[in-house]
């Protein structure tokens, strides 16, 4: 579209985000659908083996090129922590509502902070380790430990944000080295080969309907996820990374139009919370990184 290609980088990055985490949301209510009638196993095979096939289409000629890598063993690690994120997520799903589900899992910037600061030995200053443990106040607003709504089903989500921490203090770990496509390519064939061997065992013969649902599972999930991989290619990272959390706003939508579940008051103020503290945590990261940059260009 002529008009998209005379956006700034940094406006078309934006659009890029707003529709992967539409498409990942969208994607989650699929999900959603599904958990009523087949096992979680089937729905992560559906969601890895659909990318598997677009990105074979994708990468084309380019597919054995990808797979030369000398981070072998991050890629495989980076992929498990991806499968167990998307794992966790789904599970949860099965008994919460999309808004709660996606709120806890919001946690995921600041326990890439926490993360970075235990096992990259990044320094942290004290706004952000206030900024983490608002984070974490906000999660327990919406858990609420010791509450008759509270079940240990409630901490699946917390689950999907250490993992997509873990996930990223790989991708961090790694750098720049190589292409997006490359991670993305390990993580079809690692996540497809794992489920493909768990599934049979667990198989339950979906209807028509279901049918659909898993291939709109493959499909929006893969397309999410070349969306986000492209938005971070368009823009600075810096750009782009705040309007993540307008995938709470996407999950809320279909939540409600889909199965009615509207959030409790404790539920928004949590989400709030995590929000705003997420976003704190990202200007302190931001500003710290941009300090840096001019400090190492005046010693030069």
């Amino acid at each position: 579209m002529i008009w998209f290609s005379r956006l700034p980088a940094a406006s078309q990055g934006i659009l890029f985000v707003m529709l992967s985490v539409t498409s990942f949301s969208l994607m989650d209510a699929c999900v959603k659908m599904l958990g009523a009638q087949i096992d979680v196993s089937q729905i992560l095979w559906a969601r890895y083996f659909g990318q598997l096939i677009i990105m074979i289409i994708v990468c084309s000629n380019r597919t054995m090129a990808l797979l030369r890598t000398p981070h072998f063993g991050f890629q495989v690690s980076r992929s498990l922590m991806q499968l167990g994120a998307a794992a966790c997520f789904f599970i949860a799903l099965k008994t919460q509502g999309l808004a709660e589900a996606t709120a806890v899992a919001d946690l995921a910037p600041v326990f890439i902070t926490l993360a970075a600061a235990l096992i990259l030995k990044e320094k942290i200053g004290i706004r952000r380790v206030i900024g983490v443990l608002v984070a974490l106040i906000g999660a327990l607003i919406i858990i609420r430990p010791g509450s008759a709504v509270f079940s240990i089903d409630s901490l699946w989500p917390l689950g999907t944000a250490g993992c997509i921490a873990g996930f990223s203090i790989i991708t961090r770990y790694i750098g720049k080295s190589e292409s997006p496509l490359t991670a993305m390519l390990y993580s079809a064939i690692i996540c497809s080969v794992i489920m493909s061997i768990i599934t049979p065992f667990r198989w339950t013969t979906p209807d028509t309907t279901g049918v659909v649902l898993m291939i709109a599972v493959g499909v929006i999930g893969s397309l999410g996820q070349l969306m986000m991989t492209k938005a971070y290619a368009t823009a600075p990272a810096s750009m782009v990374a705040p309007f993540t959390y307008a995938g709470l706003i996407t999950a809320t939508l279909w939540g409600v139009l889909f199965f009615g579940q509207w959030p409790d008051l404790w539920t928004c103020v949590g989400a709030l919370v995590i929000v705003a503290a997420g976003l704190y945590v990202w200007h302190r990261e931001t500003r710290t990184a941009r300090m840096r940059t001019i400090n190492e260009n005046q010693t030069r």
